[in-house]
Formats: C-alpha cells, sequence, structure tokens
C-alpha cells in the first residue's frame, strides 16, 4: 500500500484542481478527493492499467454528481452565491503563472457555472488540463465526438464573456497595494479615482450577513460604499493584500475580525469589478490562514 500511496499523492494536486474548478468549494473538493482516495485504496490495483487517468476519471465523475446536486441547491442559495476563495502560493513557474491568470480566477469560475455539469467537466479537462480527447471521453464516460461537440459549445457559449483585459500579474498587484494605501488613508477621492466609471460590484452574504441582492454599478457608487464604512468604523479598518485563487487580492478586517475577501478585475488603470465574499462559512479557512489583520 505504500506505493499505492505515494502513487495517489503524486497525483493528488490534479485531483484537488480538478475538483475546485468543478465545484467552485474548496471543501467540497477536498472531499470529493477524500472520497477518491478511499476508492483507491479498495481497487484492485493490479486491473488499472493507468493510475492517473483512473483517478482522474473517478473524480471528474464525482465532481459531476456533486455539482448537480450543488446546482439545485444553488437555485435556492439566499442572494448572490459566489465561489469559494482559494488560498492560494505565488506560482513558482511561468506555466503556473498563465494557468492561474486564466482558469481559476473567482471571475472565471463564475462564467463557469453557466454550462452543464459534462460540458463543464469536458471544457476543463481539454481546455485548462489539456487532455486529449481519448482522456475526457473515458473521464466522463461519453465518445469522443460527444466530447468534442460539449467542448466546441461551451467554448462558444464562454467565448463572449471571458475576462476583457489581461494584465500582467505584477501591474495588477501594484494597482491594488495602491487602492489599499488609498483606503487605508480614507480618503474618496484617492479611492474614487482607481475605480472605472461603469465598475460592478458583487457580494455573496449567503443569508448570514448583510450583501446587496443584485451588483451595484458604478465606480463612484461603490467609492461611497467604501468610504461610509471607514466613516463609520474610524480606525478599525484594515486590508491585507493576499494572494487568493491565483491573484492579488485584498481581505479587509473590521474591528480586528475578517468581514470580506475581495477580488478584483483590472484594465491595468482602474478596478472594473469587484467580486465580495462575505458568507462567513466560506471565509473560515482564510481566517484560519491568516489570522490578525
Amino acid at each position: 500500500m505504500d506505493a499505492d500511496a505515494h502513487a495517489f499523492n503524486q497525483i493528488r494536486p490534479r485531483l484537488q484542481k480538478i475538483a475546485y474548478r468543478m465545484l467552485s468549494s474548496v471543501a467540497e473538493a477536498e472531499d470529493i478527493v477524500q472520497d477518491v482516495w478511499l476508492r483507491w485504496h479498495a481497487a484492485d490495483h493490479a486491473s488499472i492499467d493507468n493510475a492517473e487517468a483512473w483517478l482522474v476519471s473517478v473524480t471528474t465523475r464525482m465532481s459531476i454528481d456533486r455539482l448537480r446536486a450543488a446546482k439545485i441547491q444553488r437555485e435556492h442559495y439566499t442572494g448572490i452565491w459566489l465561489p469559494e476563495p482559494e488560498i492560494s502560493d505565488s506560482p513558482a513557474t511561468p506555466e503556473e503563472m498563465t494557468e492561474r491568470a486564466d482558469d481559476v480566477s473567482v471571475a472565471f469560475l463564475m462564467l463557469l457555472e453557466r454550462l452543464t455539469p459534462e460540458a463543464r467537466a469536458a471544457f476543463l479537462l481539454r481546455e485548462v488540463f489539456d487532455a486529449d480527447y481519448d482522456e475526457v471521453a473515458d473521464a466522463i464516460g461519453k465518445t469522443e465526438s460527444a466530447c468534442r461537440q460539449l467542448v466546441s459549445r461551451a467554448k462558444a457559449q464562454l467565448r463572449d464573456e471571458r475576462p476583457r483585459y489581461a494584465v500582467p500579474r505584477e501591474k495588477h498587484r501594484q494597482l491594488l497595494q495602491s487602492f489599499a494605501q488609498a483606503l487605508a488613508s480614507a480618503d474618496f477621492h484617492a479611492i474614487n479615482a482607481f475605480l472605472a466609471e461603469e465598475a460592478t460590484l458583487i457580494g455573496d452574504g449567503g443569508g448570514k450577513v448583510t450583501s446587496f441582492p443584485k451588483p451595484m454599478v458604478g465606480g463612484r457608487r461603490i467609492a461611497q460604499l467604501f468610504y461610509a464604512a471607514l466613516r463609520r468604523f474610524p480606525g478599525e479598518v484594515h486590508v491585507k493584500l493576499v494572494t487568493l485563487n491565483g491573484q492579488s487580492a485584498l481581505l479587509r478586517y473590521i474591528e480586528g475580525k475578517l468581514e470580506s475577501a475581495m477580488s478584483f478585475e483590472t484594465d491595468g488603470e482602474r478596478i472594473v469589478s469587484i467580486h465580495v465574499q462575505r458568507n462567513p462559512d466560506k471565509l473560515a479557512r482564510i481566517a484560519a490562514a491568516y489570522g490578525e489583520p
């Protein structure tokens, strides 16, 4: 079993990536990977020709089933549903930088919600994890022809909605760092200057904390929202620059407690959209990892 456990642990990071991109939930992805481990532990390894292909297939099929159930639950979610942010270290290689920037941002995960579970799986395996169509077919239990159609339709469905701007990671980080400084100074005009005129803000409170029932549109309105918190809690609002979902993001603490995790899209000069996660259940891991402001 030592060799089998080693084989699983070698592939485990890939399985976690697949499950998270399928479910947009760190907790559910970890549950899937744990269940896959139990199946792997009980499997007849002598009959398995390719361990990675077997593990990817089981992870994919379990994720499809879990996503079907999750979609029904999300239809009854209180307010706007947003992905659970994923804590991520700075990528070590240029390939990882490209991978994370392209396929794990909160904005991109939100787009994937438009796809059916099988289409999402086929698209991710082919376009993100670079699997051949025969591997995709084995993983989701369809013919290669059917998988090609799924991927083609998914690409067409997402094509016009992909993030509009390709901004270098360092430029993105510097802009958010400057925005954090504007927040720290409680300067309304400086805060407003960082927001595009038609910027949008989407928040997820999960019915457990207050949040907006629909997106807020308008840079000035969003600036007023940030400024109001600074006025309401003078000296008690702090922000921390971190890496979430492969990109620079901000954590906001109010009176020493993590209040939100904010992910941003920018055009390199201004902020064009903000995804604000306020659901305490989805912030628990981040709060535990980063502690005090």
